[in-house]
């Protein structure tokens, strides 16, 4: 910690934050908070800064979801525990889902690192770098992604029962966050000229039940509609077993609500979704995504899937496969099965060899990739209104409302011939699509 004169004053300098942000957006946003609360404490904070200053505090918001997160998460803390060791960091704090579930094993394997707090000690970590939390900041973050969009976060935790899911051992319970809280942080962010939304939560649809006793995402939908300067709201994390349907009716009488939802599936056979209690059937599974269609015909349906979950046969996989290729979502993850402590299916035999498992995500991955490039090619020749995010590689790159930022399509303008501003809405024609890309001209 630095100290300057001014006169007969000693003025305490605060030492830099740098935030290292791991895993989902539902990490990104809690780091945003963090990272909101610290400069609200005067602090100087920067998120995964180039370089690092020997004096540097490193918060690090670690993921345990799946092996390969847990792994990243731990080779950072001991990249930057080395450091701290060398004496190029002063300290090293760690946070969020990884020290939630395993805390004591880090204590005893990393023990350089200052402090370890789970996802809800918010509190903690901030009086752990000398910050208080200040409840006039509620609301207020420090955004790491382009200004114009944000991640929105209505709840916290999940009460589903997924048997392959460690998230409620490392988020706790469903926690939906007061209506009017969301509207005034949708309200603000608006006013820092954030243009689109994405919500986020474990599990969107459950929203309301405990705060209203009802769910209430349709509501929610109509209050956060009507927050002037906000022109696109995108829903991502839905799940399929009581789907509130009536959202669907929020979503074609709203121009602001992008036809667009994000609902992992994980899987179609029925002795699949039994086992992974889902709550749900094969043929349920397909009459929602019939009626989703019906009842909103433009809009672009992206799940995600898990391969190898145990017990997971050939015909298993084959069944998937075929649905998949008759289905036709027009985005579409993949996943191999992590093996995970604590959670019921760690009770099962973990059966399926793990190039077996990423034999059939390849697979899937395959056939999804056609799909996307036969679905992209009917796009030639027509208009969509775009979201331009960021200049890169002789490219202006944006989305349409059928694309969520990271994870979705790209429209890309030549930007030797034309030129955009990043976080404005402009027009574009389609004239040539690939697998996953779509190139067009801006046009009046």
């Amino acid at each position: 910690m630095k100290t300057k004169s001014i006169g007969r004053n000693v003025i305490i300098e605060k030492p830099r934050v740098n935030v290292v942000t791991l895993g989902c957006s539902k990490n990104i946003y809690d780091s945003e908070v963090l990272m909101g609360q610290l400069k609200g404490n005067h602090f100087d904070v920067v998120h995964e800064a180039d370089k690092v200053g020997k004096n540097d505090i490193v918060v690090i918001n670690t993921c345990g979801f799946i092996d390969n997160a847990k792994q990243e998460s731990i080779d950072t803390i001991l990249q930057f525990s080395e450091l701290k060791q060398q004496g190029k960091v002063g300290k090293v704090i760690v946070t969020g889902c990884l020290s939630e579930r395993y805390k004591p094993e880090l204590e005893a394997e990393i023990p350089d690192v200052d402090a370890y707090f789970g996802t809800n000690d918010l509190t903690g970590v901030l009086e752990s770098i000398g910050a208080n939390y200040k409840y006039e900041l509620l609301g207020e973050r420090m955004l790491t992604t382009p200004s114009h969009f944000a991640y929105f976060k209505i709840a916290e935790g999940c009460n589903r029962p997924c048997s392959f899911c460690a998230i409620p051992l490392m988020r706790g319970k469903h926690l939906s966050t007061p209506m009017e809280q969301l509207v005034q942080n949708a309200t603000s962010l608006a006013k820092q000229g954030t243009k689109e939304l994405i919500l986020i939560a474990q599990d969107l649809t459950y929203y309301g039940l405990d705060l209203y006793g009802k769910r209430n995402l349709d509501e929610l939908l109509r209050r956060l509609s009507d927050v002037q300067g906000i022109e696109w709201i995108r829903l991502q994390y839905a799940y399929p077993s009581g789907f509130p349907m009536e959202i669907l009716d929020v979503m074609n009488e709203r121009e602001n609500i992008c036809k667009y939802l994000d609902m992992p599936l994980q899987h179609i056979t029925d002795n699949m979704l039994k086992s992974m209690r889902r709550g749900i059937t094969k043929q349920k599974t397909i009459d929602l995504v019939n009626s989703i269609r019906d009842r909103v015909p433009e809009i672009a349906l992206r799940t995600t899937l898990i391969t190898g979950y145990p017990g997971e046969t050939e015909q298993d996989f084959e069944e998937m496969a075929a649905w998949v290729e008759e289905t036709r979502f027009d985005r579409l993850g993949c996943f191999t099965y992590s093996h995970e402590e604590k959670t019921h299916a760690h009770t099962l035999e973990d059966d399926v060899p793990d190039e077996v498992k990423q034999e059939r995500a390849d697979a899937i991955m395959e056939i999804q990739q056609g799909i996307s490039y036969e679905k992209n090619q009917e796009k030639i020749g027509k208009t969509y209104k775009v979201l331009i995010d960021k200049m890169e590689g002789g490219y202006f790159a944006g989305r349409t409302e059928y694309d969520s930022p990271e994870v979705d399509n790209e429209v890309l303008i030549n930007a030797s011939t034309q030129y955009a501003t990043p976080g404005s809405f402009v027009n574009v024609k389609i004239d040539s699509a690939e697998d996953f890309d779509l190139y067009g001209q801006i046009v009046k």
